[in-house]
């Protein structure tokens, strides 16, 4: 593969990188190997293609569809994704380890969804090995049809903010196979970097050693209602308490991303309720997984969790201790209330 451009992302914990290639992803070379290889599909249509990257995995005795027969894990409904098992002992000189299958159109257009394939990886990422390499086409602009440019702008935007909010990956690699591609998008590469280290540069600090916000309270719409009395104690609990919630602080016209990110990246604790409708909000589950981040950096515990109503929590939400208020249970609200009291 041959190294086209790279883009530094800076974090505390170390660069980060996303570089630009040209070169083929069946046939990755051992000193670029990656932990995860990123390749997109229709929904459940694995055909190998002349084509396409599934296609060229084929032709090497690696089958996509075969894989799909016994996922690791199917994120799908959340997260437009599913992962492989470790192919390492299988394919040992494959140049990667494991498949995410990012299927477009499955829950919107690829460029609406494709930062699902980072949300889809957090757990991973986070675990034992973690993950810290990744490799992906410009995905949905072969078969699929999109337009790449409009696909390398998504996956920049997408992969240098989760890289920024300090996801473990060191490097995402984006490689472009066609050559009649590779001037067109360098230049765009080449200009999304520079801007993006320009907005880098004049970004406000963010800093949770000096803290705007106590809580950052992390909550799907559908239970404003209880969230709300649940609040409410909380204050008279705690008077003076600076709570972000994103009705009372976020003003029409504000850039509201960004003010999110910053009331996450400043807050001394986040408070996540879990309820059915937090599992199905993309909005909650990425605010949780940035606090996660934090939490697993930081040597005095991040998240606090409020169980309000029964769900099916993943195993790294059921881990995390939490106060358990099921089923919205207003006589457990006061205990809520009288630990959040406590000063952090």
């Amino acid at each position: 593969m041959h190294l086209l451009a790279s883009h530094l992302v800076r974090h505390h914990s170390g660069d980060k990188h996303l570089r630009l290639y040209q070169g083929d992803l069946s046939a990755i070379p051992t000193v670029e190997s990656v932990d995860l290889l990123v390749v997109s599909a229709f929904p459940n249509d694995y055909l190998p293609t002349r084509s396409s990257l599934i296609g060229a995995l084929h032709r090497r005795g690696i089958s996509v569809s075969s894989l799909a027969q016994d996922k690791d894990a199917d994120l799908r409904a959340s997260f437009s994704s599913w992962l492989s098992r470790d192919l390492s002992t299988q394919f040992p000189t494959a140049g990667f380890t494991r498949i995410l299958c990012f299927e477009s159109f499955l829950r919107a257009a690829p460029p609406e969804t494709v930062g699902d394939i980072f949300r889809a990886i957090m757990p991973f990422a986070l675990g034992d090995p973690p993950m810290r390499t990744m490799a992906m086409p410009i995905l949905s602009a072969g078969d699929q049809g999109f337009d790449a440019e409009i696909m390398l702008r998504a996956i920049f935007d997408a992969a240098t903010h989760w890289l920024a909010a300090g996801l473990p990956l060191h490097t995402v690699k984006l490689v472009v196979h066609d050559p009649g591609l590779v001037e067109r998008l360098s230049k765009l590469f080449l200009g999304l970097a520079a801007g993006r280290t320009t907005a880098a540069q004049n970004a406000p600090g963010m800093s949770a050693t000096n803290p705007l916000y106590d809580l950052f309270v992390s909550y799907a719409r559908d239970d404003t209602a209880d969230v709300d009395e649940l609040l409410e104690g909380l204050k008279a609990a705690r008077p003076g308490l600076r709570i972000f919630q994103d009705k009372l602080v976020l003003n029409a016209g504000q850039s509201w991303q960004a003010e999110l990110d910053h009331a996450l990246e400043s807050c001394r604790s986040v408070v996540a309720v879990y309820s059915p409708s937090y599992l199905e909000s993309k909005m909650c589950i990425e605010e949780f997984n940035m606090a996660r981040i934090r939490h697993r950096e930081s040597p005095t515990p991040i998240l606090k969790p409020i169980y309000l109503r029964t769900a099916t929590l993943p195993l790294y939400m059921r881990s995390l201790q939490y106060i358990d208020c099921r089923e919205a249970d207003r006589k457990l609200f006061s205990t809520a209330a009288q630990y959040f009291a406590v000063p952090a």
